[in-house]
């Protein structure tokens, strides 16, 4: 990863985990995708920005397989989300070979213009929501 990539990275995530997550995990419509952590096996809701379509919930990751709960979706693809202030269970699925970009030009538009600003390395996730 280019050095400029990097501290972008370990930027954005310092501002995400200490200030931005804790503060929009307490809003009760903020859309939380909730993963089991691969080590601790404990639920880790994260705010995501993305889109109901069907019964599937696309959203963008903006560090790709860096983001930890890519990781844990990797570990355990079983997650529930939250939409509304509703709680869905579902299965989630890395895209790798989805276009983020075009992607992104369906989902909300001030959550893809932060994560075009801020990510590198983007990659789909679709969650296929059950029943």
């Amino acid at each position: 990863m280019p050095r400029h990539n990097e501290r972008k990275y370990r930027a954005v995530s310092a501002l995400q985990r200490r200030i931005g997550n804790p503060i929009l995990r307490r809003l009760p419509f903020q859309t939380l995708l909730e993963t089991t952590g691969r080590t601790s096996g404990l639920p880790r809701p994260t705010p995501v920005g993305g889109r109901r379509v069907g019964d599937s919930f696309w959203l963008v990751s903006e560090f790709g397989e860096r983001s930890q709960y890519v990781r844990n979706i990797k570990a355990d693809p079983r997650v529930r989300v939250r939409l509304r202030g509703r709680w869905h269970t579902g299965t989630a699925h890395l895209l790798p070979d989805d276009d983020p970009i075009a992607r992104l030009r369906g989902l909300p538009r001030m959550n893809s213009t932060a994560v075009r600003a801020m990510g590198s390395g983007l990659l789909t996730v679709r969650v296929d929501l059950d029943g």
